[in-house]
């Protein structure tokens, strides 16, 4: 009668976790999904900004004091009053084009997440010549409201941005 007792509740052990593990898993791909549809929502964002339409970028961004950005362009912007302004200012110069993420890495935990990628693609400076973008970026986000919103996007300088 022990040894049925000791079996079945090492039955009952075994099928827990895999319960558990099972919807550990499933927790983390609908996680690592939504933090993937955050990044592409950004990328979105930032080819319409290079049009000159910074709507996009207002959305995917969280408006909180503590965001960052360190673009392509140098200098280090705190909060979202100094972001925004960084990124009407790029809209400004329409530097038309496309880049994309490549590559990319991610975690995410249960509200961080960050993804480190290569952005590629092409731009054009301000005299018009079309230019190669091949820079590292590192993207942080943060759930807010049941949203992933960026909080923090750092990339390597573009010497044609540089001021």
């Amino acid at each position: 009668m022990r040894n049925r007792m000791t079996v079945l509740m090492s039955i009952c052990v075994v099928a827990v976790s895999v319960c558990v593990a099972v919807r550990t898993a499933a927790a983390s791909t609908e996680g690592e999904q939504a933090v993937r549809k955050a990044a592409a929502q950004f990328y979105e964002a930032l080819n319409a900004m290079f049009t000159g339409d910074v709507g996009p970028m207002k959305e995917v961004w969280s408006h909180a004091k503590d965001v960052t950005y360190m673009g392509p362009g140098g200098g280090f912007q705190v909060g979202w009053d100094q972001v925004l302004a960084n990124w009407e200012a790029q809209a400004a110069m329409k530097l038309g084009g496309k880049v994309e993420a490549v590559d990319t890495r991610m975690t995410v935990g249960k509200d961080l997440a960050v993804t480190q990628s290569y952005e590629k693609g092409e731009n054009k400076d301000a005299s018009g010549k079309t230019q190669k973008v091949s820079i590292r970026a590192t993207n942080v986000f943060r759930k807010e409201n049941g949203k992933w919103k960026m909080i923090s996007h750092h990339t390597d300088l573009l010497p044609y941005l540089e001021k």
